[in-house]
């Protein structure tokens, strides 16, 4: 299984898989043309992707939903609320038929099972992802926008040969920064977004033995930088696994993910 993240933070996100003949978008928060030259660089034509799946209707999630499906021809992928609320947004445009998946369920696109986790954060009907490819036995977490650290997740990652975790802020930078006080709580509550430190404690707490990669993803801008966020995972995980940071502005070719027997997983 092939993993690139287009972009990755409060300026837009969006993330390629690809496993066999199966290639999937997971949100659309970056312009078409940036997300075909991204792709283009790795060999890939954003045409031939499957599908674009949204998690949630946050402009740093959709605002490049309306042109992926009108001018690269992708099916769009999400639940009725968040279909509802993005074909809302005047600067979607035209989505076209929906595709709706049920929260909470798995659903199939090609050669992969799409599974959802409803996440607390405070989006209308917010969704995070495992990919699996059954048949090779490879399971890939998209955990994102998360809100808080919530019932089920410890599990979930247990399950998993790699994720991209958020990451989205350092407790010192966002309390001494200079947002307002109104924003600053939304951030660190309960419906926002977790810490370094609650995705270092997090993952520190799992069974993550089968782990062959963490990436660390939607870092701020303001409250946050790839140094701090990885000297945080690093002083709890030590080498348990590489730990990666997904570029704010940039792509990045993750390494590939490598087919498990299934006798190891127990």
């Amino acid at each position: 299984m092939e993993v690139i993240t287009l972009q990755s933070g409060s300026a837009g996100n969006c993330v390629f898989v690809r496993s066999g003949e199966t290639c999937l978008l997971f949100d659309a928060g970056i312009s078409g043309s940036l997300a075909e030259s991204r792709l283009a660089e790795y060999g890939h034509d954003i045409r031939d992707c499957n599908a674009l799946v949204l998690s949630h209707e946050h402009s740093d999630h959709i605002s490049g939903a309306g042109v992926f499906h009108r001018k690269f021809g992708l099916p769009v992928y999400a639940n009725l609320r968040t279909w509802n609320a993005t074909r809302a947004k005047p600067s979607t445009g035209y989505l076209g038929s929906p595709n709706y998946f049920v929260s909470g369920q798995p659903f199939q696109i090609g050669s992969l099972r799409i599974e959802t986790l409803r996440t607390p954060h405070d989006a209308i009907e917010g969704v995070c992802f495992v990919v699996e490819d059954v048949e090779l036995g490879q399971r890939f977490g998209l955990l994102t926008d998360l809100g808080h650290v919530f019932s089920g997740l410890r599990k979930v990652i247990g399950s998993l040969d790699a994720v991209l975790i958020e990451s989205n802020y350092d407790d010192a930078m966002l309390r001494d920064g200079p947002y307002p006080q109104r924003l600053k709580d939304r951030i660190s509550g309960k419906r926002g977004h977790i810490s370094n430190e609650d995705a270092a404690e997090l993952l520190d707490a799992c069974d993550a033995s089968q782990l062959q990669w963490a990436c660390l993803g939607h870092l701020s801008a303001e409250n946050n930088l790839p140094e701090v966020a990885l000297a945080t995972h690093r002083a709890r995980h030590r080498d348990r696994f590489p730990i990666v940071c997904a570029p704010r502005d940039g792509a990045l070719q993750l390494p590939k993910i490598k087919q498990v027997e299934f006798s190891l997983r127990g």
